[in-house]
Order: C-alpha cells, then sequence, then structure tokens
C-alpha cells in the first residue's frame, strides 16, 4: 500500500521523533523514503536587502543537516532514502514534492502551536487539507 513516505522536516527537536514514526511506516512497508526540508522564503518579507543572502544561506545550511540527519537514522534501519531541499512556500513545496515522486503517504509533525493555527493555519494543518494523499501527523505531545 505505502512505497514511497514523504517526510518533510523542519529539523526541530520534535522533528526527531517524526523520523522515527516516518523511517518506522517505511521500514515496517519495505517503501523508499524521501526526505524533505523546506526554506521558507517568505521570512524574507522583513528582512533588509543586505541581510537576506546570509540568512537564506544559514536557512538552505539548516535544510541540509535537517535532511542528512533523518537520511542517516534511515540508513541506520537500512532503508533507501533520497533528500531535498527546496525554497519556496512549505505547503507548495511539500504538496509538489508529493506530486513529483508520487507518494503514497506524508508523515509530517505537527506544532500544536494555537497562535499559528489561527492566525495563518499552519503548514500540516494545509497539507492535511490539501494533500491527494493520505497524511500522518505526529503531535509535540506523542
Amino acid at each position: 500500500m505505502y512505497e514511497t513516505i514523504l517526510f518533510p522536516t523542519d529539523g526541530s527537536d520534535h522533528a526527531a521523533t517524526v523520523a522515527d514514526h516516518a523511517i518506522d511506516i517505511a521500514a515496517t512497508r519495505d517503501a523508499t523514503l524521501h526526505v524533505l526540508s523546506v526554506v521558507d522564503d517568505r521570512a524574507f518579507l522583513v528582512l533588509d536587502d543586505d541581510r537576506i543572502e546570509r540568512v537564506r544561506d544559514d536557512l538552505r545550511t539548516s535544510a541540509h543537516e535537517a535532511v542528512d540527519e533523518a537520511a542517516t537514522r534511515a540508513a541506520d534501519r537500512g532503508l533507501e532514502t533520497t533528500t531535498a531541499v527546496d525554497t519556496g512556500n512549505p505547503v507548495e513545496c511539500i504538496l509538489d514534492a508529493t506530486a513529483t515522486i508520487d507518494a503514497d503517504l506524508i508523515v509530517m509533525g505537527t506544532s500544536g502551536d494555537e497562535y499559528e493555527r489561527n492566525v495563518v493555519g499552519s503548514v500540516s494543518q494545509r497539507v492535511v487539507r490539501d494533500a491527494p494523499v493520505p497524511v500522518t501527523t505526529v503531535g509535540p505531545d506523542v
């Protein structure tokens, strides 16, 4: 049923827990795990022009570290894994990646942040709403 699993990660502390869930599902299903991190370029709107490149570089470095960490964890379980870093709106990038890799399942974390959900809507909430495949979310208290 699940042969291609997408794990979007932001590299947060909670992401390691979510990675464990994604890795376990992929291992159980003998699926390929695709790890994605997105540099959210919407944050650049409030930065001075002279700071944008440095911040973008820092965020890309963090994104690469996040996907590498998850890929290492997956490799330790013997999983076939691919990694990618994208830049843009996280929801759009996750949905685009889902289509590009023909994912069967998305496994992602949810922050449970009331402010974010009430004001702009969380990334996971919007992915759940718009994804063409099942989405497993892992809350912060798991």
